[in-house]
């Protein structure tokens, strides 16, 4: 201890700064290391706040380079596919008027002898391959052409269209009266009904002994539905103006006037049938109660009934005029375009219950 004497004032003041220094001691440095501590942290919850926001952009824009990305591949594939699409199109156009302008000019004329033959396959009708537009341009490039020696019908067809057939008929009387060529008609596998119906206008016919030949008769198939419609309780509604207009109708009933009156149409046009086969056969034709019947021979028995002249095929026929058996097709080309669509506008027709070009009276078998 110090001998001095004690001050009071300065003890007063002493113990003044003391108790200051006490307060800026210990206890103020905790203080201000808790308010470091909250900075810090606050800083720390900034600086994730901010990394979050960024991880957040950054995914945000892969997100939008991914859909920019596919939105290109998208186009890219939409642009390559309409581009094949017009492609393609361009090309069918392009093939189909090459085909149709083929098709619509005559055949070349080899300069070789030759028989000219024109192809008669499948049905008989307006709308199919086998139509008169198209039998009759051949024939007539056929008889033109200088080095075809004979004028060839190769037939292979169950008949068909009654017009259709008295069309080519006609034109094969008409060549042939003029003589300067032979008009023949050669029968494959079969030659029935509106198929013979052309063949009779030929001034020769050759058909294989094993070929179908015959069924001059007329046929015209429906059917009738109104029992089944009674009992789903359907009512057909169709309004017409003329008593018969419906008459051919499978849902309605038939009278027996009408079905007389029918049977009528038939007779005449299965007449007009005879009436061609005797002018193109003439005498050949054997005195045979079935002979118009509708019944089908073989080509042997034809030949007996004298609906064929000989038995034979389009090969031996050609060994037999032409000296290298040359054989030249005058068919017209068909447009694979115009077919299709003829066809897709008839089965639409029909699907919808349109008028169609097919008659309902028919020179072919029922099959």
């Amino acid at each position: 201890m110090s001998d001095r004497p004690q001050d009071p004032w300065r003890e007063g003041a002493g113990g003044k700064d003391e108790s200051e220094a006490g307060l800026s001691g210990p206890g103020m440095s905790g203080q201000g290391m808790s308010g470091q501590g909250a900075a810090a942290a606050s800083e720390r919850e900034v600086d994730w706040q901010a990394r979050e926001r960024t991880a957040q952009l950054e995914m945000m824009d892969r997100w939008v380079q991914g859909v920019v990305t596919e939105q290109r591949r998208s186009r890219r594939w939409k642009l390559f596919f309409r581009f094949l699409f017009a492609l393609l199109f361009i090309a069918s156009i392009a093939i189909s008027v090459t085909l149709f302008t083929l098709g619509s000019q005559p055949a070349a004329l080899p300069g070789e002898q030759h028989l000219g033959v024109v192809r008669v396959k499948g049905v008989i009708e307006a709308d199919g391959e086998a139509n008169a537009e198209r039998i009759i341009k051949g024939l007539r490039a056929a008889w033109e052409s200088p080095a075809s020696v004979a004028v060839v019908l190769d037939i292979n067809s169950p008949g068909g269209s009654p017009v259709q057939s008295q069309r080519v008929y006609d034109e094969l009387m008409r060549l042939r009266e003029r003589g300067d060529k032979p008009v023949i008609a050669v029968i494959e596998d079969l030659g029935a009904s509106g198929a013979y119906y052309m063949a009779a206008g030929a001034g020769e016919i050759i058909a294989a002994p094993s070929s179908l030949v015959g069924s001059i008769g007329v046929i015209s198939s429906s059917f009738g539905l109104k029992g089944p419609m009674e009992k789903l309780d359907i009512e057909r509604r169709v309004f017409t103006a003329g008593d018969n207009k419906a008459f051919l109708d499978p849902f309605s009933e038939i009278s027996p006037d009408q079905r007389a009156f029918w049977q009528g149409v038939l007779a005449t046009t299965h007449q007009q049938f005879i009436a061609a086969v005797k002018a193109g056969r003439g005498e050949r034709l054997k005195d045979d109660p079935e002979l118009f019947s509708g019944l089908i021979w073989t080509g042997e028995q034809a030949r007996g009934l004298g609906l064929v002249d000989r038995t034979g095929t389009l090969e031996e026929l050609a060994a037999e005029l032409t000296p290298e058996a040359e054989l030249h097709d005058y068919t017209p080309r068909q447009d694979p375009f115009e077919r299709f669509t003829r066809r897709f506008a008839g089965v639409m027709a029909s699907a919808m219950g349109l008028e169609t070009t097919v008659s309902p009276v028919s020179y072919r078998l029922p099959w």
